[in-house]
């Protein structure tokens, strides 16, 4: 079966129920679109209220709160927001990613220690995080062990190896910039190649719920694991697993029975947060981003601006400001366009002005750079 680039698109927003906000409480709806992007801690909250109808923050405060959902580095090396119960296997899965990139970063070795130190400070390290500990405290804990001063890069790769668990420090966004970590509910097996594969399959059928119908390559870019190991993954789901290809002769894969929306069926206007799954997960970002406009979304050093999507796709960008939501589209919208990210808007600032209403404002100096926008507008709240 042969599928259209703009009914992948379709796939994807249904999927990350961005054709229609569902009728979710917020650890369902975390669970379906394979968990949120969260290095900035208010994006899950804009990212659920684009997904999730009459969706309520206090609801994801209390998720997070009882640790049903859970924040800790997983896919692309990133913090990611995910069910609890997803955790372990999603770990695992990634587990050689991790170990690779932490463990063996040169800047880790360059300060004096290796892989076996880590695996050596690691069982006292979660056994002292079994109630929660600030980031100070543990970084405290691991120049006592040591003997002696800990540098900061240390410190940082340990943390985002180790199965921890951010404990929240809200408000007003149930996490703040003095961290502070918990030891895993449930350990993941680390280490463990067999553990390892079998994780990486669930992640692998996770991320096609949730961003399929999608390639190896796509996959490996989700999660940053090997495309070989990804490779390996889908063929352990043989016979589990559909085969499509797209219109290029990509080959594609899906879970069987998922719904694959005709190319024609309406996108709604979103307003994205920044560093949302959609924008990150396919290695052919053209599936939502226009190839145009990718270097000024995803700029040089990673950060991933908030998004207008039109018709299913990026069509440019928005931040607050003072008096509502400022909204550059990067091409000239038409007016019905504009009325329904202004009715977006509206609903945007009322979430944003209970919790902080500039939420993105260290950010601004992308926008003082410049922004190649055909129109700009300010879009009340």
């Amino acid at each position: 079966m042969v599928i259209s680039a703009r009914a992948l698109n379709r796939s994807t927003l249904h999927r990350q129920l961005l054709l229609e906000r569902a009728s979710l409480g917020v650890a369902d709806a975390v669970r379906r679109v394979a968990g949120l992007q969260a290095q900035h801690p208010g994006s899950p909250y804009v990212a659920l209220w684009n997904r999730v109808a009459d969706f309520d923050p206090a609801r994801l405060d209390e998720a997070v709160n009882d640790y049903e959902l859970v924040r800790s580095t997983l896919m692309r090396i990133t913090l990611h927001l995910v069910h609890a119960e997803d955790y372990r296997a999603f770990r695992e899965g990634m587990e050689p990613t991790l170990r690779g990139s932490r463990l063996h970063d040169p800047r880790f070795t360059k300060a004096g220690f290796t892989a076996a130190d880590a695996d050596a400070l690691l069982p006292g390290l979660l056994a002292y995080a079994g109630s929660t500990r600030t980031g100070a405290e543990l970084r405290g804990h691991i120049e006592e062990v040591r003997g002696g001063p800990v540098e900061a890069v240390v410190w940082r790769m340990v943390r985002q190896y180790a199965p921890l668990w951010h404990a929240p420090t809200g408000p007003p966004w149930s996490f703040g910039t003095a961290q502070s970590f918990v030891t895993a509910a449930e350990l993941p097996v680390l280490g463990d190649p067999e553990a390892s594969a079998a994780g990486l399959a669930v992640l692998v059928r996770r991320c096609l719920e949730g961003f399929g119908p999608a390639s190896v390559p796509d996959m490996a870019q989700f999660t940053t694991a090997p495309r070989r190991l990804v490779r390996e993954a889908v063929e352990s789901l043989e016979g589990e697993l559909d085969r499509l290809e797209g219109a290029d002769g990509t080959v594609l894969y899906d879970v069987p029975g998922a719904v694959r929306p005709d190319e024609d069926v309406p996108a709604p206007p979103r307003l994205m947060a920044m560093w949302d799954n959609v924008l990150l997960a396919y290695a052919d970002r053209g599936r939502i981003i226009p190839p145009a406009y990718r270097r000024h979304v995803i700029r040089v050093n990673g950060d991933t601006l908030p998004t207008l999507l039109v018709d299913g796709y990026v069509a440019g960008v928005w931040r607050p400001v003072d008096g509502g939501i400022e909204a550059s589209a990067f091409h000239p919208l038409t007016d019905a366009d504009w009325e329904g990210l202004a009715a977006e808007a509206g609903s945007l600032g009322r979430l944003l002005a209970a919790r902080d209403p500039h939420v993105y404002r260290r950010f601004d100096h992308w926008w003082a750079k410049g922004l190649p926008a055909a129109e700009t507008r300010v879009l009340p709240c």
